[in-house]
């Protein structure tokens, strides 16, 4: 007998699939066949980026509590989902320039630099830049991007986990303001090394935070060139620079210490 007080749960229940599927809301007239595909992939980015942000809250925690065989779970999880992001650019890139062009009018001034929840990652990540705080002012979602702004990045919680483990940091290092944007350190570069050279288990977690910031610039690189190959030297929707600014960001990893022991070792 079904328990009427505790109805059975449905797949579509469950996963608000209804609520889901009327996501998808176009706005070009007739409409445009590609706008579809141009939401769909861009709504899809906003779920994992929420993936990433509870993934590195995770690591934050694992690291904070010396758990780095835990954390590594974190680090190798959201490099798959950074290699699932640039997948889905495969999928985006099917649709030509001239497909684009017939609903990109219809975008207004919504950018892909209004998504709060990359941003939030990169504030996670210790690339803080209080414009694009200031950007998202009186915007839906300012709350959590003030939040993290102010929270210690990770690179902070990592430089902590060193200091605990005997590697002695520079005390100004360790009490820095958590609003201030990671920055390469002779110091955190000479603790690193000895780390690598006496510590397998660190180096490994090092080595997957590496993986993680290539992973990011991995996917810069091929959104950059989507856009490019998208637009070309057009600006960008909401008046953006489009690909001349995205090119800027290149090459610029989150964790510069871990890339400059590289010619130390």
């Amino acid at each position: 007998m079904t328990d009427q007080t505790h109805p059975a749960l449905t797949y579509g229940d469950y996963l608000k699939i209804t609520e889901l599927l009327s996501l998808q809301q176009l706005k070009s007239e007739g409409p445009e066949h590609d706008e579809m595909l141009f939401i769909v992939i861009h709504q899809v980015y906003e779920l994992w980026f929420k993936q990433v942000l509870h993934e590195l809250d995770r690591l934050d925690h694992h690291i904070d509590n010396d758990q780095l065989a835990r954390g590594e779970h974190q680090l190798k999880r959201i490099l798959k989902i950074l290699k699932t992001l640039v997948a889905q650019l495969d999928v985006l890139e099917t649709m030509t320039p001239l497909e684009f062009l017939s609903f990109r009018s219809f975008l207004g001034s919504a950018s892909g630099f209004e998504s709060q929840q990359f941003r939030q990652v990169e504030f996670l990540l210790g690339l803080k830049r209080r414009e694009h705080l200031e950007r998202f002012e009186g915007l839906p979602g300012y709350d959590d991007l003030q939040r993290r702004f102010h929270e210690p990045s990770l690179w902070a919680h990592f430089l902590a986990l060193l200091d605990r483990r005997g590697y002695r940091l520079p005390i100004e290092l360790l009490q820095l303001p958590a609003t201030a944007p990671t920055a390469p350190s002779i110091a955190v570069q000479d603790a690193l090394i000895e780390a690598y050279r006496t510590d397998p288990d660190l180096s490994v977690f090092c080595e997957l935070m590496t993986d993680m910031d290539e992973g990011f610039q991995e996917w810069r690189y091929r959104h950059v060139m989507m856009v490019q190959r998208t637009i070309g030297t057009k600006p960008g929707t909401g008046g953006s620079d489009g690909a001349s600014y995205l090119r800027t960001t290149l090459f610029r990893p989150f964790f510069e210490d871990l890339w400059a022991i590289r010619s130390r070792l």
